[in-house]
């Protein structure tokens, strides 16, 4: 039986627990972060490819990979670890397949049905203004909360939207944003979600949005780099299954150790947080809130080819579709395009259907979409590489938990209060930035904050 005993202890060594550690490190306090799986980075993850072609250490990313801008959190922590970024490949023109047609554009909205895309972006700046009205402390006090967390964004959609374009670019928004459908989602939530992020235009551009930079070698170094400065403080392999307060302290136990200390900060999402046993049980109001977050479906696939051929055609390897499974492409290639890759998302409804098909019927539909909006050179694939988040035993889905009606408003007080010696973080918490590595380096520090503070 491995034994520690420690002032705080973090489960869960992604952004937000890493971050949580990283500031009660510096802060002079004594630290472990246990981890379930055998690497630390959580919802990020990076793949070495084996590609013909592709130079020794090239990584591409299958889990998170974006920063934005006004992601100020995550963009100053980079800078301090000596990491860097660089711009998402956008040069040339954007793809839109629709209704069977394949259309080159530029700009930022898909053409097709003028009408349609005029009030697509009316319906966004009319979003942007409601979100605004969303206290990002206490979204269930917002003025009009009982009645937009008493719908789902679908029945926004179906009462406000009357074109048929802009129903379909704003359901690909949503789709894109949480890889769930409108229907899933409180409108309350995607209010929130909006003005945590500033905008939606924030949360669905490339340049100058969420999707603007990645960071170079990979977004898990963000993490690695991170843990190599805890060094011994962080324990793989160790699932956490039972907290146990008294007292005195609280103890954290899994199969073949026991971890004594003051305080605990549980970085998992909502989901596998409900998985843990805690003594004395969690009150009601947390433990049914856990049972209402699920998370959302995406299986990430990387295609690798000998070259980024699409930019040949003046293409920027960015596309929109209505057709699936894959409806969002991206040219992932590597800074120097060396090698070319696209990546597509399967996400919400499209993610769900696909979850028991084999991995060899995915590939074939997934290369069957890029050959439709980039011609049948993308069948010849040196490497494919899929990771389905719903199948991580420890994560059970992606991007992040999202919020269906009603749940903000009767849960959504036990989200970030602690309860006793334990204390909550992971991007799901976050005020600014939700679901995005920001929002979960800004949780891990607010938790920290936290217990510091109770430790005095």
């Amino acid at each position: 039986m491995r034994s520690a005993s420690t002032e705080v202890i973090v489960v869960g060594a992604g952004l937000a627990g890493l971050s949580a550690a990283r500031q009660l490190q510096a802060a002079g306090r004594q630290v472990l972060v246990l981890e379930a799986r055998d690497r630390v980075g959580g919802r990020t993850l990076n793949h070495a490819l084996t590609a013909p072609g592709a130079k020794p250490g090239t990584v591409v990313e299958i889990g998170g990979q974006w920063v934005g801008p006004t992601q100020d959190r995550v963009l100053a922590l980079i800078e301090e670890l000596g990491l860097s970024t660089f711009k998402t490949w956008g040069e040339g023109r954007f793809t839109d397949y629709r209704r069977g047609r394949l259309r080159q554009y530029s700009g930022r909205i898909p053409p097709g049905n003028l009408l349609g895309s005029v009030e697509a972006q009316l319906a966004i700046n009319r979003l942007n203004r409601m979100a605004r009205e969303v206290p990002l402390a206490a979204p269930w006090t917002a003025p009009r909360a009982a009645e937009w967390d008493g719908q789902t964004f679908q029945s926004w959609m179906d009462r406000r939207l009357w074109t048929g374009g802009a129903k379909e670019l704003i359901e690909l928004a949503i789709e894109a944003v949480f890889s769930a459908q409108p229907r899933d989602l409180s409108l309350l939530h995607v209010l929130f979600y909006i003005h945590s992020a500033g905008s939606l235009d924030l949360l669905i551009n490339t340049e100058g949005g969420a999707q603007e930079a990645r960071i170079v070698g990979g977004s898990q170094r963000i993490a690695l780099a991170m843990a190599e400065q805890l060094g011994e403080a962080v324990w793989l392999n160790a699932a956490v299954e039972r907290i146990e307060q008294d007292g005195q302290g609280v103890t954290v136990s899994g199969a073949g150790f026991e971890v004594r200390g003051q305080r605990v900060i549980v970085a998992v999402p909502p989901p596998l947080a409900a998985r843990i046993r805690y003594f004395p049980l969690l009150d009601g109001l947390r433990d049914q809130l856990t049972q209402r977050l699920p998370m959302g479906t995406v299986t990430k696939v990387n295609a690798v080819y000998a070259t980024p051929f699409w930019r040949r055609a003046g293409s920027n390897g960015q596309v929109t579709s209505d057709t699936g499974p894959i409806k969002l492409v991206y040219d992932n290639s590597p800074q120097d395009g060396h090698v070319g890759i696209l990546m597509g998302f399967i996400e919400g409804s499209e993610g769900r259907r696909l979850l028991r098909e084999t991995p060899e019927r995915r590939r074939a539909l997934a290369l069957e979409c890029f050959a439709r909006y980039f011609g049948p050179e993308a069948l010849q694939v040196r490497e494919y590489i899929e990771q389905s988040w719903a199948d991580e035993e420890w994560s059970r889905g992606c991007y992040a938990s999202y919020f269906p009606p009603g749940v903000w408003s009767d849960y959504g007080s036990a989200l970030r209060e602690p309860i006793g010696r334990l204390h909550w973080a992971g991007t799901e918490t976050a005020e600014v930035w939700n679901g995005y590595f920001d929002g979960a380096i800004r949780s891990g520090e607010r938790a920290a904050a936290e217990v510091r503070a109770q430790l005095r």
